[in-house]
């Protein structure tokens, strides 16, 4: 078991604190409390210890106030103040929240990433085939990353501001995280997510399993076994990804055909139907 104290960049830590500490200094009661979709504050005065923790998706975290000790099979490790870690959706953790001496504070900040935005890829096949994460699931913070994290939690958090740019914000922090080994549990997907990703990058392609597979470094059995035991099929996905690729261009001011198009499909019949289906309204709009 190893216990690693993350307090290697005093000075980004500092800052980030700087930043963040006032931005919660109205919302701090004790709990879970929602500031934005996807943005959370915890707040706790007494030491708390949580077991067996799973969560539904990955996140970020940045501790404001007092410390975090994580468990997370064979390695424990402990996050003071100014610290910024991952944790991964799905899988059983033991958390401690220990408040601050002088405060009587426990405060984390969390961003969850429960879906990887458009640009951001999923793990390679080759990064799943390398192994597992760098030993911390601390992140080393740089002058790039505290700008990033504090723009997009006080972007977030702002009722005033469209999706669009909040999207923006949190694709700019995944961007600086998505190539190092700390951040990695971030971008690991299920194979639904993985091969939605993949036809989502070219969704006029001619995917076919047997593509797919070969993309992503499996068998074409294995692909089919392992969308069944996730309830999914290859089918649903790829007619899933095409026709938000089409109501996307249509959306961007595209005609039917054009859309019919970009998502893949020959027939712009048949891509109708199906996007009435889908959508309740016909490509031009029309119910």
């Amino acid at each position: 078991m190893n216990l690693i104290v993350t307090q290697r960049f005093p000075d980004f830590s500092r800052r980030l604190l700087d930043r963040l500490r006032p931005m919660v200094a109205g919302k701090l009661e004790p709990g879970m409390n929602a500031y934005a979709e996807q943005l959370f504050i915890y707040c706790c005065f007494d030491r708390e210890k949580v077991k067996a923790l799973e969560l539904d998706c990955p996140m970020v975290c940045i501790v404001l106030h007092g410390q975090k000790e994580v468990w997370l099979g064979d390695r424990t490790q402990v996050f003071p103040a100014g610290s910024v870690f991952v944790l991964p959706g799905g899988v059983p953790m033991d958390v401690v929240n220990i408040p601050d001496e002088t405060n009587g504070l426990y405060v984390a900040l969390r961003l969850d990433v429960p879906s990887l935005p458009e640009g951001i890829a999923p793990l390679s096949a080759t990064e799943r085939m390398e192994g597992g994460e760098a030993g911390s699931f601390g992140l080393p913070l740089s002058e790039d990353l505290v700008e990033a994290l504090c723009h997009a939690a006080t972007t977030i958090a702002d009722g005033t501001i469209g999706e669009t740019i909040k999207r923006l914000r949190m694709t700019e922090v995944l961007a600086l995280l998505r190539p190092l080994p700390e951040a990695r549990m971030l971008f690991r997907q299920s194979l639904s997510e993985e091969i939605a990703w993949l036809i989502a990058t070219a969704p006029s392609e001619p995917w076919s399993v047997a593509d797919v597979a070969e993309q992503l470094g499996i068998g074409a059995s294995t692909l089919r076994r392992r969308l069944s035991l996730e309830g999914a099929s290859f089918r649903a996905i790829l007619r899933r990804e095409r026709l938000k690729a089409g109501q996307n261009a249509i959306s961007s001011g595209a005609s039917s055909i054009a859309a019919a198009e970009a998502a893949g499909y020959a027939s712009r019949s048949h891509f109708s139907r199906r996007f009435r289906e889908t959508f309740g309204t016909s490509p031009t709009g029309r119910r």
